[in-house]
């Protein structure tokens, strides 16, 4: 495939994840937007900026403080690094409106700098965060995170994010 009908295919997918994370809101649980930054693993990685769209559906699981559901996300970096993924995501309410929130959501990423290579397109992003929720049911919470091939590749360097993120509840 020619380089440019992969950047137009890409572009074509990205469009398409984020109408999937904004349609529907009335069946959602929220939308998070986050920004921040991304530390790759490879010495010759460029770090950069990053920012974070989420879309959690309502929970199918609820028990006391517990609620899990699943989510999707897409992570956009800088220099046009792509990262898409589905999965599973959990929240535990604490005391006074704060939380904690983990996900899991395997995937695919799309590096634009060779530098930037994760060892493969198949990705898994794992988050955890804590968080505070608004008398609204929007909320603001700061998240890390961590993409990697899981070791189903022979180079695998990863990459870390640290995002402050706001998430606005349907």
């Amino acid at each position: 495939m020619h380089p440019a009908e992969t950047e137009i295919g890409m572009n074509r997918l990205t469009a398409l994840a984020v109408a999937t994370c904004l349609a529907g809101p009335a069946a959602a649980q929220s939308v998070v937007v986050g920004i921040g930054y991304t530390d790759f693993g490879a010495s010759a990685a460029d770090d950069q900026a990053v920012f974070s769209l989420e879309y959690h559906h309502t929970p199918f699981y609820r028990a006391a403080r517990l609620a899990i559901g699943v989510g999707g996300a897409l992570s956009l970096h800088e220099d046009g690094g792509t990262d898409l993924g589905l999965g599973i995501v959990g929240t535990y309410d604490l005391e006074r409106n704060w939380f904690l929130e983990a996900s899991v959501m395997p995937g695919v990423y799309w590096e634009t700098g060779i530098g930037n290579d994760l060892g493969g397109e198949f990705q898994i992003r794992s988050l955890l965060g804590v968080g505070y929720t608004f008398e609204n049911d929007n909320s603001v919470s700061l998240a890390v995170t961590h993409i990697s091939n899981a070791g189903t590749n022979n180079f695998n360097p990863g990459a870390n994010s640290l995002l402050l993120r706001y998430s606005i509840a349907f």
